[in-house]
């Protein structure tokens, strides 16, 4: 019988590993929540969304979080899932790789009877999840956009070309973004020359596509809108490659720690800052009424599904003190390291 315990074990063990999940504490019938990301390659999940999420349900009681990451594999993802339901999960908190492959998550777990919030992305089709909390998407894309348009008019390169680098075509933000982008550039009357939907919003693929532009463009790209801070790295390596000069603005999102770094040095010229932690902890205190069968309310409602959406911010040099900085999302002295000391301090950042 122990070698039989042994066994059963070990192939525990195994599937865990292959699927990605870590196993549960089941020493006590602890409440078991599950959290599924959707990649490694965004900066944000490993340092903010997960630590932020996990502490918060540690603050609120017993419940045990399973953390996933699919790494950007959508039917890794529905494994995950699958293998957390089969663990008890009470409440799955997801954010889909693929929204619309996400729908069969959906559908499994509501048939179960466990609620599913929809985090940061939304699950499109197989009915409706529990909540849904992210961000008012398409006023990130107006503010990447808006910042754009006003760093070419202050530049007095307003006749200048426009690449647009979107995000990932599985990512239902991603579209979300273009939509509020493409609104403002529109009306501003730009010229775009090329856009481009990177897959896995892979900073790779996005600096390839952006040198393949700027060798049939060159110098008329004076403006490379790039949906969030990893596509901007790549659209920007691909600029330092090419030489262009004079350097074209570069929007992003996230604010991630060497994206405001690029900003500062001026290599790329804003980026979004969302309140992830907020975000996170959010998603937590609802998990654990979902779990305790409560129906939380909402700020608002989107299709009928109770949700909170919070509000973007642009960051530029100009405000970085007073918005990443003041909000305790990073110090100075997490951006100004020696190598960007001089640039800190020529941005007042000291």
């Amino acid at each position: 019988m122990r070698r039989l315990l042994t066994a059963v074990l070990l192939v525990a063990a195994s599937a865990a590993a292959l699927s990605g999940c870590a196993l549960p504490d089941n020493s006590s019938p602890r409440t078991i929540i599950a959290l599924l990301l959707p990649d490694k390659k965004t900066a944000r999940y490993e340092t903010f969304d997960r630590p932020v999420f996990e502490k918060r349900i540690a603050e609120l009681g017993d419940a045990q979080v399973l953390y996933t990451n699919a790494d950007q594999d959508a039917a890794r993802q529905q494994q995950q899932a699958e293998s957390a339901l089969a663990a008890g999960a009470a409440v799955l908190v997801l954010d889909p790789v693929d929204g619309r492959a996400a729908a069969s998550i959906l559908a499994a777990a509501t048939a179960e009877g466990v609620p599913v919030i929809s985090y940061d992305r939304m699950i499109i089709g197989g009915g409706k999840p529990a909540y849904y909390v992210s961000f008012d998407n398409e006023r990130v894309g107006e503010l990447q956009a808006e910042a754009l348009v006003a760093g070419l008019e202050k530049e007095g390169r307003s006749d200048g070309g426009i690449l647009m680098v979107h995000g990932a075509p599985t990512d239902s933000n991603a579209a979300q973004f273009r939509d509020g982008a493409r609104r403002v550039i529109a009306a501003a009357g730009l010229r775009v020359l090329a856009e481009y939907d990177t897959p896995d919003w892979s900073p790779d693929k996005a600096q390839a596509w952006v040198s393949g532009q700027l060798a049939q463009y060159g110098d008329e790209v004076a403006a490379v809108y790039a949906a969030n801070d990893g596509t901007a790295s790549g659209a920007i390596a691909a600029l330092r490659a090419a030489d262009v000069s004079p350097f074209p603005i570069v929007t992003g999102q996230d604010a991630e720690l060497t994206a405001l770094q690029r900003i500062v040095e001026g290599d790329q010229y804003m980026t979004v800052y969302k309140a992830i932690r907020t975000q996170a902890t959010i998603a937590a205190d609802v998990a654990v009424q979902l779990a305790a069968g409560d129906k939380p309310a909402g700020d608002t409602t989107i299709d009928g599904i109770p949700a909170t959406l919070l509000t973007p911010v642009a960051v530029t040099v100009d405000n970085i003190a007073s918005t990443v900085v003041a909000d305790g999302f990073w110090t100075i002295a997490d951006i100004c390291t020696p190598t960007y000391a001089e640039a800190c301090a020529a941005a007042g950042l000291e």
